[in-house]
C-alpha cells in the first residue's frame, strides 16, 4: 500500500480505508437495475450464496454512499484512481428511507454525485457493502443502524456560535447571515466578512464543505431534517457550500436542509443561504 492510498483491492472488494467499510468491486454485481425491496431480495441472495466468500452484504445507508463521492471529479464523481468496476452513471439505492414518505427512499447519482430520494417502486442500481465504519456516524434514520452513535447531548450553545460534539465542528448559531439568499461569490465575501470581525469571537470563519453541511443532517427527519434538539435560529431550507462542482467551475453543491439532500447551484444566481463553520478550535 502507497502511502495515503484510501483504497486497498482484495480481489474482488475493496477495503476503504477512509471508513473502515468494505465494497463490492463490482458497482453493479447484479447487472441491472432494481426496485428497492428486489434490492433487498438480491443481496439476501448473495448472503446466501456466500458472495465473494462473505454473508453479511447489505444496501448501504446514504452517508457510507454519499462517503465515496469526490466532488472534483465527474463521470463519475468518485476518487481519482479508484479501483471500482461496472460503475454506473446513474442512481444508486440506499438503505434509508425518506423520513416524509416511507415509500421513498435515498439514492446517490455516480454521475455528480447529487442525493435525494425515489420511489421505491422504481428501478436503480445495487452496490453491496459490508462492515461498520469507525468514523462515519449513523444517519438518524429507521433503517438497521450502522456507524458511530451521536454524543448525548450532541449540541452546544455558546453565545452566538454552537459547537456540534459529533463532528468537533462550530457552527454560527444564526443559520441565514447574509440574511436572505445571496450567490455563492457574495456567500464568500461575506464569510470573509465574519472572519475579520470575528464572529463570536473567533477566528476560522468560512462556508462549509458539502461534507460537512451533509453531517448536519437527521435522516430522520423532514422539514427540517435536523435533530430537532439542535439550538440554531434562522433555520432556511438551502444552503451554499465551498464545494465546487466537478461538471462545471460554475456551479456549487448545496444542501437542502428541509429534506435532506444535496444538490447543485449556479454560483452567480441567488438562491441559497449562508451558514458558516469554524474548525480552529476541532479539538476541544
Amino acid at each position: 500500500m502507497s502511502r495515503g492510498q484510501r483504497f486497498i483491492l482484495q480481489g474482488e472488494t475493496v477495503d476503504d480505508q477512509a471508513t473502515g467499510l468494505v465494497w463490492s468491486r463490482s458497482a453493479n454485481p447484479a447487472g441491472w437495475p432494481l426496485f428497492w425491496g428486489e434490492a433487498n431480495g438480491d443481496l439476501a441472495g448473495l448472503n446466501q450464496e456466500g458472495h465473494l466468500g462473505f454473508s453479511d452484504w447489505r444496501l448501504p445507508n446514504r452517508r457510507e454512499l454519499f462517503s465515496l463521492m469526490n466532488y472534483a471529479q465527474a463521470n463519475p464523481a468518485l476518487p481519482e484512481g479508484h479501483p471500482f468496476t461496472e460503475v454506473e452513471l446513474a442512481w444508486y439505492w440506499s438503505a434509508t428511507p425518506y423520513a416524509a414518505n416511507p415509500a421513498y427512499a435515498w439514492y446517490v447519482h455516480a454521475e455528480g454525485g447529487r442525493m435525494f430520494y425515489g420511489d421505491k417502486g422504481r428501478s436503480y442500481y445495487v452496490w453491496p457493502v459490508r462492515g461498520q465504519s469507525t468514523v462515519l456516524p449513523v444517519t438518524g434514520g429507521p433503517e438497521p443502524a450502522s456507524g458511530v452513535a451521536w454524543p448525548n447531548p450532541r449540541w452546544e450553545a455558546r453565545g452566538q456560535t454552537v459547537r456540534d460534539r459529533l463532528g468537533g465542528l462550530t457552527w454560527s448559531k444564526c443559520a441565514d447571515l447574509a440574511p436572505g439568499p445571496v450567490s455563492w461569490f457574495r456567500a464568500m465575501e461575506l464569510a470573509q466578512e465574519a472572519e475579520t470581525a470575528g464572529l463570536g469571537d473567533l477566528r476560522g470563519w468560512r462556508l462549509p464543505t458539502i461534507a460537512e453541511l451533509e453531517l448536519l443532517v437527521d435522516a430522520g427527519r423532514a422539514f427540517p431534517a435536523l435533530d430537532p434538539t439542535a439550538p440554531f435560529s434562522d433555520l432556511r431550507p438551502q444552503y451554499w457550500s465551498s464545494t465546487t462542482s466537478g461538471f462545471d467551475p460554475d456551479w456549487a453543491m448545496a444542501l437542502y436542509l428541509d429534506k435532506g439532500g444535496v444538490g447543485v447551484g449556479m454560483k452567480k444566481d441567488a438562491h441559497y443561504h449562508l451558514w458558516l463553520v469554524n474548525d480552529q478550535n476541532k479539538a476541544n
